[in-house]
């Protein structure tokens, strides 16, 4: 999907959200082999690149095309650097292409993995990508343009149950029922294909306005979500981000929603927790097995960053390093 003019000439710097935090986390060794499973516009990647000595390594994933354009434009000079198009879902097998793997899965010879999760910035900004329901343009909302149904496909033929779960299941939308229902009636007049067209749908339909937050906010969310996949990639990503991991390795993972946050603070919990066993028996928890440790409490955005980039406000970070 090509790019609009404007937008292409637009430059795609800009600090990414918790940046110092996420180098902190990951606490990078010159010599380390490191994975970015979001790369976006790389502008972690750059960082941790610039922390990278010769022998370092690091593999960018992102399902975007554009983005992986970007990371070829950007870094494809640099022998130190990879980029593969496709989901964090397939991080394990895409390690093992590496030959990162030693005795994965058991362990892996991996120093850090970092997942940013959610839509980026430069998806958000282009209105040809239909993410966002403050430029108008085609309904998308595709992470990888040459997969799948886009948004206005979908909702041309998905029962108004099913819209209805997603609204409320993804986006936590509180007038999900209505919202459904509008949609339906809608495309029996008219094919819902642009954002404007969505966004003023869901506003009339919706009873109460969120002050300072547009009504197509939760709505948007969720649909995006669903259409890509999110979840269900994270939920599985978690597990082969942890085996790829070398003794020592750093997980660090962004969650700007609560549904995504949820799903890596119990995963974190569980594998830190390590074998279930009875309670009320007396075992030590080396005893457990625990695959890793919690390194710290979440981190979030501090108020001067909020101020400077809004969208920081929801981010948050978690941190966990692989046991032996």
């Amino acid at each position: 999907m090509p790019m609009s003019e404007d937008f292409a000439h637009q430059s795609f710097t800009h600090r990414p959200v918790l940046f110092d935090e996420v180098l902190r986390g990951l606490a990078i060794k010159p010599d380390g082999i490191y994975v970015d499973g979001t790369f976006g516009r790389g502008g972690h990647a750059a960082a941790i690149l610039e922390c990278l000595g010769p022998d370092g390594r690091l593999l960018a994933i992102d399902k975007d095309p554009q983005a992986v354009a970007a990371g070829q434009d950007r870094f494809g000079h640099d022998s130190r650097f990879s980029i593969a198009r496709g989901s964090f879902a397939t991080l394990g097998s895409l390690v093992q292409e590496m030959g990162w793997e030693d005795d994965f899965p058991q362990a892996g010879k991996v120093d850090g993995v970092f997942l940013d999760l959610g839509v980026s910035s430069p998806q958000l900004d282009d209105p040809t990508r239909g993410f966002s329901f403050r430029h108008d343009g085609a309904l998308d909302m595709r992470m990888d343009p040459d997969q799948g149904q886009s948004a206005a496909q979908w909702l041309a033929q998905a029962e108004e149950y099913d819209i209805r779960r997603v609204l409320r299941v993804y986006g936590e939308e509180k007038f999900a029922k209505r919202i459904a229902y509008a949609i339906i009636t809608i495309r029996k007049q008219t094919p819902i294909t642009t954002t404007a067209q969505l966004a003023a749908l869901i506003a009339e339909a919706s009873p109460v306005h969120e002050r300072g937050k547009n009504p197509a906010t939760r709505s948007f969310q969720a649909i995006r979500i669903f259409i890509n996949g999110e979840l269900d990639d994270l939920q599985a990503a978690l597990p082969q981000a942890i085996d790829v991991l070398k003794p020592g390795g750093r997980l660090a993972v962004i969650s700007f929603h609560s549904l995504e946050d949820r799903i890596v603070k119990r995963f974190l919990r569980t594998e830190a927790k390590g074998d279930p066993f009875p309670p009320d028996l007396p075992v030590p928890q080396s005893a457990l097995n625990p695959a890793i440790t919690l390194v710290g409490k979440q981190i979030r955005a501090n108020e001067q960053e909020v101020a400077e980039n809004p969208r920081a406000r929801s981010a948050v970070l978690r941190i966990a390093e692989r046991l032996p």
